[in-house]
């Protein structure tokens, strides 16, 4: 029998949208502002489906789904991110209680602010227990995967997350944010090249970023909103 987890995939089409397949469900959130953090509030709700196709030109008229649009304007969706392996390319910042792992890779969701601090401030006090704790939430609450903690054992920290796909509004930034991919679905590039497995991945959905098809917050900059 297969594996139903097997069948849950995003496909790139060159130039084109994402195939998902799979069943994967697809819902939308609002990221927040609560005290000096960030939490999600749940959006609209979205339409489920076994196969669907999502925008990544950001033109479409009926967002989050492609209506076609990206051949009308002439996307060039060329994938440009690095493929090597996350932990080659994260700069560590080792501390007493754990190491943080930073790739880079910022959609700007800010869930790495905290009340309590920033990742990397309380990382750097991972001793104290609380800073710990608070650190490891600031990092693994990061929808792009820029983040990972991971013990002095190496062992990532990291949640077990339920396969789904959140189209993120970001409204106290006047912007409509990233596609966020969570849980056990692989991501496979237009020539065929499976991308490595990450529990947590932002896709950029405003056609702009200059890392394809990761989001590199250039949402921000173009004021890019789906409702327009």
């Amino acid at each position: 029998m297969d594996n139903p987890q097997s069948k849950r995939k995003i496909k790139i089409v060159k130039d084109g949208p994402y195939l998902v397949s799979g069943g994967v469900p697809l819902k939308e959130q609002i990221i927040t502002p609560q005290g000096d953090g960030y939490i999600y509030s749940e959006g609209r709700p979205l339409p489920q489906a076994q196969r669907y196709a999502l925008c990544r030109c950001g033109r479409t008229k009926n967002p989050p789904f492609c209506d076609g649009a990206h051949a009308a304007c002439g996307f060039d969706g060329s994938e440009t991110a690095s493929r090597e392996p996350y932990g080659d390319r994260a700069e560590v910042t080792e501390c007493d209680g754990l190491d943080l792992y930073d790739d880079g890779r910022c959609a700007f969701a800010r869930f790495c602010h905290r009340d309590s601090g920033t990742a990397w401030d309380l990382a750097e006090n991972s001793r104290d227990e609380f800073c710990r704790e608070e650190a490891v939430k600031a990092a693994v609450e990061c929808p792009a995967g820029r983040l990972e903690v991971r013990g002095k054992d190496g062992v990532p920290i990291e949640p077990s997350l339920e396969p789904e796909i959140v189209i993120l509004q970001d409204p106290s930034r006047g912007a409509s944010a990233c596609i966020a991919v969570r849980g056990d679905i692989e991501l496979e590039a237009s020539d065929g090249h499976l991308y490595e497995h990450r529990n947590r991945m932002a896709l950029c959905r405003c056609g702009r970023s200059a890392n394809k098809p990761f989001c590199d917050a250039a949402h921000i900059a173009a004021r890019f909103s789906d409702s327009e």
